[in-house]
């Protein structure tokens, strides 16, 4: 296996350390994956790495694509897929659980199996449930190959907004207002549960935002003025997670930083302020991607607003053992207080996204962080560390 400075024979060069783009998935976020993993390898250093793009269809196949991210863009209003560049439509790459055998086999029916040689390490640009929730690091840790980002159990806590905010305040981070319905108390009685919304929004007041448990990029999350309003929320909810968190409107401004693993440690970006968009209801998916709302880089805070916020931003990282990186977004709520409202343990890499934004801001440019990214995962080792 090859290293950053691998040994090999005086007549054999070292070869580059070759990184497998993991991207797309089964999730409802799909398409912005593709889109993140395109603007990935439009920047990676190709004279550092080798690149191998994977990409999980939505099915759940792993598929080798087309290395082209012109063709991984958003056209119009419509997002990219995996079906669209993948190089075969029954091609299955194969990647073997087996400690200590990192190499990447296709195979497509009625052909002998190619090689496709060892892989040193793994950027999974993956959004949402089956990638960014644990199940490709659990994956990845039991075939030994090294990744990018967070582990098994920071990924299980980043995308379960119940547990993330439960970790939260056991740490003494403080969160807003929230409700989470499970699966089964719905099934069981689903008046009980509308019930129970409207308990809360009587004690927290209207309007109320209605989301997935587990899930990213604003998809599937409704703002809800009245209970008018409710059932078509929890529908579009349930559509994607039958586990919903209802939370109470938090009055102020929205606040992200970005979380960086360098050799000595985590540390924060210049903050981001997102401000009201007026042409949507809150900063859902259309706006975030499709009609792409600036964020304002750096946030307009004061010296010690910003030193807290960026304090309080590694502390949430280092809550839920985080590696790699990590989003924070936050409400500066009307008294002065920082409130968390959630980490995004693998957040966007568009052109337009926030972490590399605040991170060009703050003095590293957009292939110099993928690179640490890369280098910092070539450090680490699997395993319980």
């Amino acid at each position: 296996m090859s290293s950053l400075n691998p040994s090999q024979s005086p007549e054999r060069p070292p070869r580059k350390p070759r990184v497998a783009v993991v991207f797309g998935g089964r999730s409802s976020e799909h398409g912005i994956s593709v889109v993140t993993a395109g603007a990935l390898l439009a920047a990676i250093d190709r004279d550092t790495y080798d690149v191998l793009p994977i990409g999980i269809t939505t099915d759940g196949r792993w598929a080798l694509t087309a290395d082209d991210p012109g063709r991984m863009a958003i056209a119009g209003r419509s997002l990219p897929s995996v079906e669209q560049i993948a190089e075969s439509t029954e091609g299955d790459v194969v990647l073997s659980v087996a400690p200590g055998n990192r190499e990447v086999v296709y195979s497509e029916p009625g052909s002998v199996p190619k090689a496709l040689g060892d892989v040193d390490v793994v950027f999974p640009m993956l959004h949402g449930p089956y990638g960014e929730d644990g199940t490709l690091q659990g994956l990845l840790e039991l075939a030994g190959v090294p990744y990018v980002g967070a582990g098994v159990l920071a990924s299980a806590v980043g995308q379960d907004k119940e547990y993330m905010k439960r970790v939260f305040t056991s740490f003494g981070l403080r969160v807003g207002p929230y409700l989470v319905i499970r699966p089964r108390e719905w099934d069981n009685g689903e008046e009980d549960a509308r019930r129970r919304i409207v308990d809360f929004a009587a004690e927290h007041g209207w309007p109320l935002f209605v989301k997935p448990a587990r899930g990213g990029s604003s998809v599937g999350i409704s703002k809800v003025d009245g209970f008018e309003d409710l059932d078509e929320a929890l529908a579009e909810a349930r559509r994607h997670d039958p586990k919903v968190l209802v939370e109470s409107l938090l009055r102020g401004r929205e606040i992200e930083c970005g979380v960086l693993e360098f050799e000595d440690g985590p540390r924060a970006s210049l903050p981001a302020e997102i401000p009201p968009v007026t042409a949507h209801d809150f900063y859902d998916f259309e706006a975030k991607y499709i009609d792409a709302a600036p964020g304002i880089v750096p946030a307009p805070l004061t010296e010690e607003q910003t030193a807290e916020v960026r304090r309080l931003a590694v502390e949430a990282f280092e809550a839920a053992s985080c590696e790699g990186l990590v989003r924070a977004d936050f409400f500066l709520t009307d008294d002065g207080e920082f409130v968390i409202n959630e980490i995004n343990t693998m957040p966007g890499f568009t052109p337009i996204s926030m972490f590399p934004r605040m991170w060009q801001e703050t003095g590293v440019g957009y292939a110099e962080l993928v690179d640490l990214l890369i280098r910092a995962a070539l450090r680490r080792s699997t395993g319980l560390r």
